[in-house]
């Protein structure tokens, strides 16, 4: 049946992709956000301090004895060299005219506003700079001078930090992602979690429990729920019927021919031609051959649709089997045949009552159709825990000596007995029902004679 069965793909693995690649994403994304966010911490950080060196380099500006004196302080280059090891290049010009620092560094190509500064950014002897360049107005003997400072610094001091904090947000995102994969694994199981209960509720079932399912499911899974039941519901409904249609089907073959076996028996008495009288016992040997046929299938019918849904009760296995002897006795009486019963007192079996009477009656009748004339059946029933045994000894046909086994399967008949009524189904539906209540079922021949031994054996409760 699983071979009709076409998986399209795992939900959980669908729902684990889907999750881990919103997690990757999620990942890059802030990944990139925090290296963003710090790149910029760190050029602002760098401009500020480089704003504030070149503020303290024009604030020690100023004119003396006529000439414009720039004296740099300490501070102005010590702030830049606590923040790394980069180095640092400056140059002032007077009206546009180099004073002092590096003539060659390059100076912004628009004129820098009065106590605005301009960044830049560049390159400067093989290396990268950060600049910044602002102007200062001095007079001089009344008239204005116009002081331009311009201080750098290398920037391999920010990118080793940002390496640094690159490699930092890299392993906080990375563990930022198993622990969403975990989260991840765990919401997809979650989230499959009740539909794996539910099949091992449901597989978990024997093949007669046909209960609806009760169990607390997520919303999502109401309408496969209710679905389940209503399916649930209608094969209930089907077995019962068929059950019940079984039985009387069994009633309705069985009661018409055995009216025109009885009329085909009265004609006989009464008819006097030896070969009208040879064509009615040809026809109330088809008619028994019908009959007997019919009448098993419909019993193997009924068995096969009760094994599944077992009615278990306390059964007297002994009181059960001497009732079936009862029965029978008038039939072997025809054939001359003495019934002997062993019993014992307890014998207290849990199992089918109509089920376990049908596989006894089955193998009396067919110890009785097997068996000549005068002769003895006997029954025995034992206790030998864990097993009550019930067996039952012809002085018959017995069995061939091969292809036994092959007698419990349907429509096998031994090569031994040609000339007489049967369907093959008797051994079939007691081996049946004695597999559905867990027993055992053993044919073979009479160890104390001619004949055959068929022993059954249920659990003891």
């Amino acid at each position: 049946m699983n071979d009709a069965l076409k998986a399209t793909g795992s939900i959980r693995r669908r729902l684990t992709v889907q999750l881990l690649s919103g997690a990757a994403i999620l990942t890059i994304i802030l990944v990139f956000i925090v290296r963003s966010f710090s790149q910029q911490l760190a050029e602002q950080s760098q401009d500020n301090i480089l704003n504030a060196s070149l503020t303290a380099i024009l604030d020690a500006s100023s004119i003396q004895q006529g000439e414009v004196t720039v004296d740099i302080p300490y501070s102005a280059f010590s702030m830049l060299s606590n923040l790394s090891n980069d180095r640092v290049f400056y140059r002032i010009d007077q009206d546009g005219a180099f004073l002092t620092g590096y003539a060659d560094l390059p100076t912004p190509k628009l004129r820098a506003a009065a106590d605005t500064p301009t960044f830049m950014t560049g390159t400067y002897q093989d290396v990268e700079i950060r600049m910044v360049t602002a102007t200062r107005l001095l007079a001089l003997e009344g008239r204005p001078i116009e002081l331009q400072a311009s201080i750098a610094q290398s920037r391999n001091g920010q990118a080793q930090t940002l390496a640094e904090i690159s490699n930092m947000v890299m392993l906080f995102g990375s563990g930022f992602f198993v622990m969403s994969a975990i989260i991840a694994l765990l919401a997809a199981q979650s989230t499959v979690g009740p539909l794996q209960r539910l099949a091992a509720s449901v597989s978990r079932r024997g093949p007669h429990d046909l209960r609806p399912v009760t169990a607390t499911v997520p919303e999502e899974m109401v309408p496969l729920v209710q679905s389940l039941n209503q399916f649930i519901q209608r094969l209930d409904t089907s077995l019962t019927r068929s059950e019940d249609f079984i039985a009387e089907a069994a009633h309705r073959v069985r009661t018409p021919l055995a009216t025109v076996r009885a009329q085909a028996e009265i004609t006989l008495r009464r008819v006097d031609k030896d070969e009208n009288r040879a064509a009615l016992k040809e026809m109330i040997r088809a008619i028994d051959d019908s009959s007997r046929a019919a009448g098993q299938l419909l019993d193997h019918a009924m068995v096969t649709f009760r094994t599944d849904h077992l009615e278990r009760s306390r059964i007297d296995l002994a009181a059960l089997v001497r009732e079936c002897v009862d029965r029978l006795q008038a039939v072997a009486a025809l054939k001359d045949m003495a019934l002997t019963y062993a019993e014992i007192d307890t014998a207290q079996i849990s199992g089918d009552a109509i089920l376990i009477q049908n596989a006894v009656r089955n193998l009396l009748d067919n110890a009785i159709k097997y068996s000549p004339m005068e002769s003895h059946i006997s029954i025995e029933l034992t206790d030998e825990a864990p097993w009550l045994t019930l067996s039952i000894y012809d002085q018959g046909l017995g069995f061939p000596k091969t292809g036994a086994e092959r007698l419990t399967e349907r429509f096998e008949r031994g090569d031994n007995v040609g000339g007489i009524v049967g369907s093959g189904l008797g051994l079939t539906i007691v081996d049946e029902v004695i597999h559905a209540h867990g027993g055992n079922l053993t044919i073979s021949n009479n160890p104390n004679g001619v004949g055959a031994c068929v022993s059954i054996s249920f659990p003891l409760p």
